[in-house]
């Protein structure tokens, strides 16, 4: 963990390092030599930096630190409520949008039907006043059968 630490720091330092000294000869030897001294187990280094350094410094601020995440929580859990809130809000209007807009469409094609048109619909009447119709197949059945029959009876030997 301490070579985590450690490291973190390094990077954080280094990004800022890199933009001002990177002209310097041999800078990324350097670097590279640095990380092989944090990381190898012979020199301890990142243990070394983070005993005489780190430790006193994170030990020192300890309360002003845990104060910070405990105002981070509050802020972070304040943000979400907030866009959430926000996101809520734009999907309603969004699908109130959608709703209007759908039902205007609905509306222009219905009053582009004059009465005339409705009244033509076949099938639209209620069920109980529809007239009965024969269909033209079905009479077409009933008089060939009934010939049919009639024919039977005519052709009989006696």
């Amino acid at each position: 963990m301490m070579y985590w630490i450690v490291f973190a720091l390094y990077t954080v330092t280094e990004t800022i390092t890199d933009l001002t000294v990177s002209w310097f000869p041999l800078y990324y030897e350097l670097k590279i030599a640095f990380v092989i001294w944090l990381l190898s187990p012979y020199t301890r280094g990142a243990s070394l930096i983070y005993r005489k350094f780190l430790h006193p410094l994170l030990s020192s601020k300890e309360r002003e630190i845990d104060e910070y995440i405990v105002q981070a929580k509050e802020r972070g859990y304040e943000t979400m409520v907030n866009f959430g809130r926000q996101g809520l809000n734009l999907a309603a209007t969004a699908a109130v949008t959608a709703a209007v807009k759908s039902q205007g469409a609905i509306t222009e094609k219905l009053r582009s039907f004059s009465m005339h048109d409705l009244t033509t619909i076949q099938g639209d009447e209620p069920v109980g006043h529809r007239p009965y119709q024969v269909l033209p197949e079905a009479k077409k059945k009933t008089r060939a059968s009934a010939s049919e029959s009639s024919g039977k009876h005519l052709s009989l030997p006696l």
